[in-house]
């Protein structure tokens, strides 16, 4: 018999324990629990490296509290600051790091925003946390074959934020599109964090060049800080400089500003 082998990511163990024990009743379900985003990605890994990856993952929603937003495709070690790893953030890092690994988001209420956001992250399927054990064994075997699986009342929601998305994707897209070469390097400067003075050093420009080139951005994008530019940039797919040591190629003199 083939099992499927489930890991259930939520935070709230009394619930996390009692579902993987319901689904371990079933003869071809295998399971395990983890209580955070940290402590998901250290089984995944573990399991990885002995060569028995899990093939469904069922994720909290609000797992770590929940964020508003998501990062695209982060590294699957990345975490918050305050350690902890959301939901939909730890969906889009498994889809990047183990893509064969099918992820079904958990939630507590219907939120086509969250749902849209997690479809955008890689997940195959949202379910309610109080749906029959029936219904969610039936989420996890059709994801398996590649199937989507939302509530039907969700989808006329996800659907509509999906569209918007794709809309301001492209509107973000059409305006990067207007920086010059120079400028889009300065962008993904900013993407990956760096301030006015390491974007100077890691382009061999000046501050002073930098500081234009980053008030042209501004103006180019039509925005009015560091973190509305960047937050475009995401969206239009634009990711963050490689952070290795940057190897000079032009001189300064013959940079343009």
């Amino acid at each position: 018999m083939v099992r499927i082998r489930v890991l259930v990511v939520d935070d709230h163990r009394i619930f996390a324990e009692s579902l993987a024990a319901a689904l371990a009743a079933e003869p071809d379900v295998e399971v395990s629990a983890a209580g955070s985003g940290p402590a998901a990605l250290r089984c995944l890994e573990r399991a990885a490296a002995e060569g028995r990856r899990f093939d469904v993952l069922l994720v909290d929603s609000d797992l770590g509290g929940g964020m508003p937003g998501i990062r695209p495709a982060p590294p699957v070690q990345e975490v918050g600051e305050d350690g902890l790893v959301d939901g939909i953030s730890l969906v889009a890092g498994v889809r990047s790091a183990q893509p064969a690994v099918r992820t079904v988001v958990l939630a507590e209420k219907d939120d086509p925003r969250r749902a849209a956001l997690a479809l955008q992250a890689g997940a195959s399927g949202w379910v309610a946390k109080d749906c029959s054990l029936s219904r969610l064994l039936t989420v996890i075997r059709g994801v398996l074959r590649d199937e989507t699986h939302l509530p039907p009342a969700l989808l006329t929601g996800v659907l509509r934020e999906l569209t918007a998305a794709r809309k301001h994707r492209t509107e973000s897209e059409r305006l990067v599109e207007s920086l010059t070469p120079r400028e889009r390097e300065v962008l993904r400067c900013m993407v990956a964090g760096l301030g006015r003075k390491a974007v100077a050093e890691r382009l061999f420009l000046s501050p002073h060049t930098v500081r234009t080139h980053m008030q042209n951005v501004l103006g180019k994008l039509g925005v009015h800080s560091t973190l509305a530019a960047v937050a475009l940039a995401r969206r239009a797919g634009v990711g963050p400089v490689d952070l290795d040591p940057p190897t000079r190629i032009l001189p300064e003199a013959t940079t343009s500003a």
